[in-house]
This record gives C-alpha cells, structure tokens and sequence, in this order.
C-alpha cells in the first residue's frame, strides 16, 4: 500500500471514531509512520485530506444510486424478494461496507459543527434514499397496486425505521457482526411487515 492511501486510510479511522476536529496531523502521521512535514506533499491540509474521502465516497454512493434508479425502468411488476435483493446491496453495500460506514460516521459527528457537511449528510442520508423510495412508491401506484396512496408518505413510513436501525445499530459505537446482524434482524423484519400492511395484489 502506498503513502497516500495509507493516510487515507488512517485518517478515515481516525475521523470515523474522534470527529475530524479532533484529530491533528501529527496523530494521523504517527499514525501512518511518516514525518509531519511528509504529509503536506500528498495534501494540502487536513480538510484535503477529509475532502478526498467524501469525494471518493459520494462517487461509489452515486454509482449505486444510479444502478438504483436504472432498475426502475424495467419495472413492470412488484414482487418483494426483487425488493428485497435491492435492500441487500444498500445495506450491505453501502450503510455496512467498511468504507461508506466510516464516512457517515463522519458526516454524522460533523454535521453539527460544519453546514457543508451538514448539506452532504442530508443529501445521503435523507434525500437520496427517499427520493429513490418515492418513485418505488409512485411506479407501484402507476402499477395500479397502491389505489393511489401518497408516494411520499409511504417513502417516510418505510424509510423512519430503517434510518432508526441505522442509527441504533450501525453509526453508533464500534461497528461488529452483532450489531450488523441485530441490524438485519429488524431491517427485514420492518421491511416483511410493511409490505404486509400495504396488502399489494400479487405481491406477497
């Protein structure tokens, strides 16, 4: 592993667990076993550094979404397990891969202090996934199989839960097998139920 990506790499530890205000660039180098000054030739300051990992983030989140919404071109039908498969690579993909994890955890620490970040933890954790949620929601009423129900309403009756699991589960202390599966549990749980409630025609 070179240098750079093992700065990356530390830093993301580092801010994932302490916030980025937190963390000094003589911890990140001790850290990655460099001098201090060596740093500054791969990046310009500490926020470079926070700056690169977002932006690596929001390119890989932006890409699954992408293959989200192009899903839903070929909709024609619903069926839950084709929903299900959905579910799995967002939450295995994105909200419990190692990488995105860490990022959100940032973004969720510094939100309160920063308005950009506050802005790009609105983005990914509120408005991307209910965007995509809605239009499930609105193709289902287009599909007959909804009798017209708020799309958007449905999207946040769907999607609080999920957020609360996240939270409880995911974002909050050191992420382990236990509380991805706890995770799981419940997520599936939610997702079965609120399908049942909705009682689509040839759904379940």
């Amino acid at each position: 592993m070179d240098t750079k990506q093992k700065i990356l790499d530390f830093s993301l530890k580092l801010f994932s667990e302490n916030g980025f205000e937190a963390v000094s660039i003589r911890q990140i180098c001790s850290y990655v076993k460099i001098k201090e000054s060596s740093i500054y030739y791969f990046f310009k300051n500490k926020r470079a550094i926070l700056d690169e990992l977002i932006d690596t983030f929001e390119k890989r989140s932006e890409k699954m979404m992408n293959i989200f919404e192009a899903s839903l071109s070929n909709i024609n039908s619903f069926n839950v397990n084709s929903f299900k498969n959905v579910c799995d690579i967002y939450f295995e993909q994105y909200l419990m891969d190692d990488f995105s994890n860490k990022v959100l955890r940032i973004l969720s620490i510094e939100q309160l202090n920063n308005e950009d970040l506050q802005k790009k933890y609105q983005i990914w954790v509120f408005e991307k996934p209910l965007d995509f949620q809605k239009n499930i929601f609105n193709i289902l009423n287009n599909l007959k199989l909804l009798n017209q129900q708020d799309s958007e309403y449905l999207a946040i009756k769907y999607y609080s839960p999920i957020y609360y699991y996240t939270q409880r589960w995911l974002l909050s202390g050191k992420l382990n097998n236990y509380k991805k599966e706890n995770f799981r549990l419940n997520a599936y749980k939610h997702i079965q139920n609120f399908f049942k409630e909705l009682n689509i025609k040839g759904g379940l």
